[in-house]
């Protein structure tokens, strides 16, 4: 019924794997999540400078005008697809260690049925009962475990579902804010 010195390095080992790849996966995102939030200033710092510039060489109300619509949905643009990746990002970080924890405790629940199997040879007669309702229990929770697993799933899914519909209402207004203003500039021309 006590883990043999192999049961214990073998735990030991599967515990090992899976926080690095924990590890891993959080280093990853860390990066990921780093090397947009860069790109992302330079593009702003760019951006900056390129109207600071064309702000600076308006020399009549109609530049002015011509230059007003550009900017707006060009954020806009930006902002979402920003969104867009962090979201992506995390989602994968998410992924990665549900993942992860899945493994471990699928081999934890594999290696606990294993030494329930081994302890119930090695009970006393009489003990059937006792035996039978711990294999119960244990059956309950697992059921349990992948009803929340089967419900966490679905929450992830509506929310994944929401923010596809909210980026292409967001993409939708930009367009048509993009051709209205266009539209209003050519009138004004």
């Amino acid at each position: 019924m006590f883990a043999t010195p192999e049961q214990l390095s073998n735990a030991n080992k599967i515990t090992t794997e899976t926080v690095q790849s924990l590890f891993n996966s959080f280093f990853n995102t860390i990066e990921r999540i780093s090397a947009l939030n860069l790109n992302a200033s330079r593009s702003v710092i760019e951006d900056t400078m390129l109207n600071t510039r064309n702000l600076l060489n308006i020399k009549d109300v109609q530049e002015a005008l011509n230059l007003l619509p550009l900017a707006g949905p060009a954020a806009l643009d930006k902002f979402t697809g920003y969104s867009r990746e962090v979201y992506e990002i995390i989602n994968k970080a998410q992924h990665d260690v549900s993942g992860a924890l899945e493994k471990q405790a699928s081999e934890y629940n594999s290696n606990f049925s294993d030494l329930l199997v081994k302890a119930a040879q090695n009970a006393p007669a009489g003990s059937e009962v006792a035996v039978a309702a711990v294999k119960s229990a244990i059956a309950a929770a697992n059921s349990a475990y992948d009803s929340m697993q089967k419900a966490g799933k679905q929450v992830v899914g509506f929310v994944e579902a929401n923010l596809a519909a909210t980026a292409k209402a967001v993409d939708s207004a930009t367009a048509t804010t993009t051709s209205a203003v266009t539209g209003s500039k050519k009138k004004v021309a």
